[in-house]
């Protein structure tokens, strides 16, 4: 059986996704997936075994010049790509307009998320099958249950098994790696916090690596590597370059960021720290992950911006109640669970 996914982005959202083909596969050890998805995190759908064709869009992109002679072209070939196949299904993963748009395109009995269970819910009218989902539970675990009533097969109630397979990955070292960078501004831990949690990891020997995606998030990783040898600010890397990096080291700090969600993927010991949002239906999950809320009159606020309007002696104020102290605790004990079941 071949089978069309359509699940765009972003980052997160994709890595949610891989648990639902392993269990597919599983259940179905002869069917393989084709995948639309946008260009940017292309090499994710290609870390499964189950994936044979990966098919990139660049919605984000031509969206910023939809009439030019390049996005055109580039748009022909693509929706080209994704007509050409005959598929015996095509899953909608994602429940949106843009993505059943992209559904709607391919051969083959289309299937989505129902008016009460896809986010934008108009999105069911254009499918051929529609699945009721409860929206109450994690991400992974709709997806999960999409997949097995599309497919029809029992929902596995094992962990998720993202089944990613990179290559090498390389010899773990003592290093860890610190996921600084986000979107929203509520979602940003205080810079001052960072460097706190620097003078742990390195008073305890640890090598700490710093990523950036962007020249705001290269600029705070400079001043937090400053005066440090054992803080390195990271070269510029793909995605594939950073499930490296994450493969090979002791362990991982995130906050609300899709690159938390793929050391989970790889079960690195990671602590993810969630102030304005919450981790219960879109939080990391997998093996040795921590998330630590913080503890505020306004959290979980769900807003870009930290509106508090009273004194506080960090910005956003809720970060107050989630310390140092307390992710450098977690951290270790998530490392050590990971070590003495290695050992």
């Amino acid at each position: 059986m071949r089978v069309l996914i359509v699940k765009t982005s972003s980052l997160g959202d994709v890595i949610h996704t891989l648990p639902a083909l392993t269990d597919a596969r599983m259940a179905m050890p002869e069917i393989s997936f084709d995948w639309v998805v946008e260009e940017a995190f292309a090499p994710v759908p290609s870390w499964h075994s189950a994936v044979i064709e990966v098919i990139p869009v660049a919605l984000r992109r031509w969206r910023k010049s939809p009439f030019s002679k390049q996005t055109r072209q580039q748009w022909r070939e693509s929706r080209k790509r994704i007509m050409t196949a005959d598929y015996d299904l095509v899953i909608d993963a994602q429940g949106l307009i843009k993505s059943a748009w992209l559904t709607r395109m391919a051969k083959g009995t289309s299937h989505g998320l129902n008016r009460q269970s896809a986010r934008e819910g108009l999105v069911a009218f254009s499918y051929d099958v529609v699945h009721q989902v409860d929206k109450g539970q994690h991400a992974i675990e709709r997806v999960r249950e999409l997949f097995a009533k599309v497919l029809e097969y029992p929902l596995p109630e094992s962990t998720p098994d993202y089944g990613i397979q990179t290559g090498d990955r390389g010899k773990v070292a003592r290093q860890l790696v610190f996921l600084h960078g986000t979107t929203w501004q509520s979602k940003h831990w205080p810079e001052s916090y960072w460097q706190d949690l620097l003078e742990f990891a390195t008073k305890n020997n640890y090598q700490v690596q710093l990523p950036w995606g962007n020249d705001e998030e290269k600029d705070r990783a400079e001043r937090l590597a400053q005066n440090n040898g054992l803080v390195q600010v990271s070269a510029a890397m793909d995605l594939n370059g950073l499930a490296t990096l994450l493969s090979s080291s002791t362990g991982a700090v995130a906050v609300d960021t899709g690159l938390g969600h793929l050391a989970a993927a790889l079960s690195l010991p990671t602590v993810s720290i969630y102030g304005s949002t919450d981790p219960s239906l879109t939080g990391t999950l997998g093996n040795y992950q921590g998330q630590l809320k913080v503890d505020f009159e306004c959290a979980p606020c769900l807003r870009r911006q930290c509106h508090y309007s009273k004194d506080s002696p960090v910005n956003p104020a809720c970060y107050q109640t989630l310390q140092p102290a307390q992710v450098w605790h977690k951290l270790q004990q998530l490392i050590n669970e990971k070590e003495n079941i290695n050992d």
